[in-house]
């Protein structure tokens, strides 16, 4: 088939990769002129995967509507927050047939959508034609063609198995699921948690406050997902506790890193300066809370992420935040 990677940082290039690997023919809209000229004439992205070759089946443009001409599936690896403008500016121009699969992990901010949802508003898309992709995919690993899995949700069962089998290749197994709901906040969750995980690391705490964050930060994730008719058990698989252990456990992560630069003593505006892609957890935190707060959920991990980010809060009032909250049983409100 014929694949458009919407999206050219570090996931949008390994994934193109992926599809590569799995037999299909892939063209990555990289929104800069040098990137796209870069991948056609070197087979690489040097500023993301240097001394990675690409497949001569992956090619590039950055024109969106030559990218979209003629494909079968359509997927978006964007910024969360860049996605809704970018969809009004091309949007209209995704095949009418093709399968649209988002594989980014985030919450819009001001509406609190999740990325399924604003494809959907954007395009008038069928949700039958829109899935998430989302689990322990670590581009860099990826790349080297490390195994790994992932899950691929869609409200269609049909459009997920179909998904499923083009992205399957020997080191990339997808697991198909219905549960977009979960699959997408198990994904946008765990960067904050993460962003949380590597402040402690960065403050020098060890694996007993690592487990703890990480064991209630899943709690928080599969709350939410709940309350907003998730199934449970999609949290104790690869979009959930999978994801979250690789992006907390990972120095690969950016959303770990960025927690570890604010908790060896960078401000927030310092952190950002040094931060060369896109750390999801800065701005889908108040979404997220907000999200919590609507549906009347405790997201404790998350409100103080919002605090620090946002709120001028120092990052070392988050431990002592979460271990002053009031003892309750352990599975209470899970």
């Amino acid at each position: 088939m014929r694949v458009a990677v919407m999206g050219s940082g570090a996931w949008g290039t390994a994934f193109a990769l992926v599809m590569a690997n799995a037999g299909h023919d892939v063209v990555i809209w990289a929104r800069e002129p040098r990137v796209a000229d870069q991948i056609n004439t070197m087979h690489q992205n040097r500023a993301y995967h240097p001394g990675v070759e690409l497949p001569a089946s992956v090619s590039a443009t950055n024109d969106a509507v030559s990218a979209l001409a003629d494909v079968q599936i359509v997927a978006m690896v964007l910024p969360a927050q860049d996605l809704r403008a970018n969809l009004e500016e091309w949007g209209e121009c995704i095949p009418n047939d093709a399968q649209v699969i988002s594989l980014i992990k985030g919450i819009e901010l001001g509406t609190t959508l999740r990325m399924s949802q604003v494809i959907e508003q954007v395009t008038s898309i069928d949700a039958r034609r829109v899935a998430a992709l989302s689990g322990p995919n670590l581009a860099s690993e990826i790349v080297a063609r490390q195994p790994t899995a992932t899950t691929i949700a869609c409200v269609d069962e049909q459009s997920a198995r179909f998904l499923q089998q083009a992205c399957s290749s020997d080191f990339f197994r997808p697991y198909w699921t219905t549960d977009v709901v979960g699959t997408e906040i198990g994904g946008a969750v765990k960067n904050v948690i993460a962003l949380a995980n590597g402040i402690a690391v960065g403050m020098g705490l060890g694996e007993n406050s690592q487990a703890s964050l990480m064991t209630r930060g899943l709690a928080e994730m599969a709350r939410l997902g709940v309350a907003l008719g998730a199934d449970p058990l999609t949290f104790q698989g690869l979009a959930g506790v999978g994801d979250l252990v690789a992006t907390c456990q990972s120095p690969l992560s950016r959303n770990r890193t960025f927690g570890e630069n604010l908790g060896k003593g960078l401000t927030v505006e310092e952190t950002i300066a040094i931060t060369r892609q896109t750390c999801e957890a800065y701005k889908s935190c108040t979404p997220i809370a907000e999200l919590a707060r609507a549906h009347g959920v405790e997201m404790p991990i998350t409100e103080q992420i919002v605090q620090v980010l946002h709120h001028g809060q120092s990052p070392h009032a988050i431990a002592a935040a979460f271990m002053a909250r009031d003892p309750r049983g352990e599975s209470e409100r899970l």
